[in-house]
């Protein structure tokens, strides 16, 4: 299975395949940082509202939200 992880030494986002048992990254893991956030950028913005993450609970962990500055406002 492909995981994609944040790491918290770099901050770095990651894809790759992780090893069932030791929950350690197995070789050729890959930086899609810019990947992964321009996927979300655009999720959201598709979306047409905020994206909340939340827990089990239903507690709010994270709301995104985003900007497109490609969109030109229409002028009066």
């Amino acid at each position: 299975m492909i995981r994609v992880m944040n790491s918290p030494l770099t901050n770095a986002i990651f894809a790759g395949k992780v090893n069932a048992k030791t929950h350690m990254w197995k070789p050729n893991k890959s930086d899609v940082t810019l990947d992964a956030l321009v996927a979300v950028a655009q999720h959201v913005s598709n979306f047409g509202k905020p994206v909340t993450i939340t827990l089990e609970d239903g507690t709010v962990e994270f709301e995104i939200t985003v900007k497109d500055y490609r969109v030109k406002e229409q002028s009066k």
